[in-house]
C-alpha cells in the first residue's frame, strides 16, 4: 500500500523551474533515500510532501488525501508526518523535555503527565535519557539533532521526513544521528530521507532516488544505483561523490 503518491509535480519560483514533473510513490514501511547534487530540487521535493512548499501543479496524495488541493486539511495530515530539518529548529527558550512535550500537549494528544512519560521514553530511544532537564544550548549539534528526532516522534507519526539531517554536523557526530535513523528503519518506520550520506543510502534504503535538475533521473535498489547505474548523469555524480 502506498503512503505517499506524487504525480506530475511541478514547482516554480517565477522563471526558476525547481521541480519538473516528479512522479514518486512511497510504500508502507519503505525507506526511500533521495540523492543528487546541491540545487537539484531534493529538499523542495521533500518539503512538498508536507506542504511546506506549495506545489505549482500536480498532486501529492498522503494517506489517500491530495494535500496539493487548496481545501486539504494540512494540519491534520501533518500530525501524522514527522519532519527533521538540517538545522534542528529546536526552541532554545525551552528545555529538552518541554521541546519534546510541546506539540502533543498543545494539540491535545496527551496530558502533561503522559507527555512527560513519553518524552522520557523517546529520550531513551535516541540515547539521551539523562538530558530531560538540559537546556538546548548545552547540547552538541549531534545531540540537538537527536532531540529533534525525538520531538518529531512525539506526535507518533507514521511517516518521517528527513531533510539532510546530518549536513550541519561535525563528522564525528554524524554516526549517532544515523544510528537513530537506522533503528527507526529497522522498526518499520516509513521514511523519506534527503542526504549526502551514501553509506547510509547503501545500508538502509529500500530504494534510492537520484534527482537532478528537478527530475527523477533514475531510481532503484541501492545495488542498482551504486553498482549498476544506467543514467550518465548519475554515473558522473557517483564518480565525483564516491571518489572523495
Amino acid at each position: 500500500m502506498s503512503k505517499i503518491k506524487v504525480t506530475d509535480l511541478y514547482k516554480q519560483y517565477g522563471d526558476n523551474h525547481v521541480l519538473k514533473g516528479i512522479n514518486l510513490e512511497v510504500k508502507d514501511n519503505e525507506v526511500v533515500v533521495v540523492i543528487g547534487p546541491s540545487g537539484s530540487g531534493k529538499s523542495t521535493l521533500l518539503r512538498s510532501l508536507n506542504k511546506l512548499e506549495e506545489p505549482t501543479s500536480g498532486s501529492i496524495v498522503v494517506h489517500g488525501e491530495d494535500i496539493a488541493k487548496k481545501n486539504a486539511n494540512i494540519d491534520k495530515i501533518r500530525e501524522q508526518i514527522g519532519m527533521v530539518f538540517q538545522h534542528f529548529n529546536l526552541f532554545h527558550n525551552l528545555d529538552v523535555g518541554k521541546n519534546i512535550m510541546l506539540a502533543p500537549v498543545e494539540l491535545g494528544k496527551l496530558n502533561k503527565q503522559d507527555a512527560e512519560k513519553q518524552a522520557k521514553k523517546l529520550l531513551k530511544v535516541v540515547g539521551l535519557e539523562n538530558k530531560f532537564n538540559a537546556s538546548v544550548d548545552s547540547l552538541s549539534g549531534g545531540q540537538q539533532q537527536r532531540i529533534a528526532i525525538a520531538r518529531a516522534l512525539a506526535m507518533n507519526p507514521d511517516i518521517m521526513l528527513f531533510d539532510e539531517p546530518t549536513s550541519a554536523l561535525d563528522p564525528e557526530m554524524v554516526g549517532d544521528v544515523l544510528q537513530v535513523m537506522k533503528d527507526l528503519a529497522k522498526e518499520g518506520m516509513t521514511m523519506v530521507v534527503v542526504t549526502h550520506e551514501m553509506g547510509f543510502a547503501k545500508e538502509v534504503a529500500d530504494r534510492v532516488v537520484f534527482v537532478d535538475e528537478g527530475k527523477i533521473m533514475e531510481q532503484g535498489t541501492p545495488d542498482d544505483i551504486f553498482n549498476h547505474p544506467k543514467n550518465p548523469r548519475l554515473k558522473e555524480f557517483l564518480s565525483k561523490i564516491l571518489a572523495v
